[in-house]
């Protein structure tokens, strides 16, 4: 029997009506895969973060000169994760939505949607430079995947909420030992005396 038919099947975290090329807001959350704290430490309410959190950092900033149509706000890397806000600009309506070779003069992609500008390029680029990292400089490995398979997303519908959204994004550090892609949370939840 085939194997990928004995495999279980992954329910869509995607909005099924909602077309993600859509111009807009967009809060994204990406995770390690297996919670792994790889990115540096929360000390004193701060991240402090690690070479490979600052290359996370980096590519991030990267997004908005790669991708024309793409503007970046608010982001933090946390140990195991990252948030951020994604802003798909409205020249993004109607382009062509694959991502074509390079504009040669700037080298940005045009017209990406945001499951090409996550999946295929954001979480692409750090993971071969995270690899790097633990051939070169000894950065601690990951075990098949930098990236959980997927990444949350949520449509920022109105001003307040990206007001709300970008309060949280800044506070997460200070809430890390309640947040609950804090591997200590989730040890603290298995507890029978929790």
């Amino acid at each position: 029997m085939n194997e990928k038919l004995l495999q279980p099947r992954r329910r869509s975290m995607r909005l099924k009506e909602f077309n993600y090329v859509t111009s807009g807001a967009y809060f994204v959350t990406i995770l390690t895969r297996g919670r792994s704290c790889l990115f540096g430490k929360i000390i004193d309410d701060q991240m402090q973060l690690n070479s490979a959190g600052k290359v996370i950092t980096r590519w991030w900033l990267e997004l908005a000169r790669k991708f024309t149509t793409v503007e970046t706000d608010e982001f933090v890397v946390m140990p195991n994760h990252g948030h951020g806000i994604i802003v798909l600009a409205d020249s993004i309506v109607g382009a062509d939505l694959r991502v074509g070779p390079p504009d040669s003069r700037t080298g940005a992609h045009a017209g990406a949607p945001l499951p090409t500008v996550m999946q295929q390029w954001f979480k692409t680029m750090t993971t071969n430079e995270y690899i790097r990292g633990v051939k070169r400089l000894g950065w601690p490995p990951f075990q098949g995947q930098l990236w959980q398979r997927n990444y949350f997303e949520h449509v920022i519908r109105d001003d307040e909420s990206l007001t709300r959204i970008r309060e949280h994004i800044i506070d997460n550090p200070a809430r890390w030992a309640f947040d609950h892609e804090n591997p200590a949370m989730i040890a603290d939840k298995r507890d029978p005396a929790y």
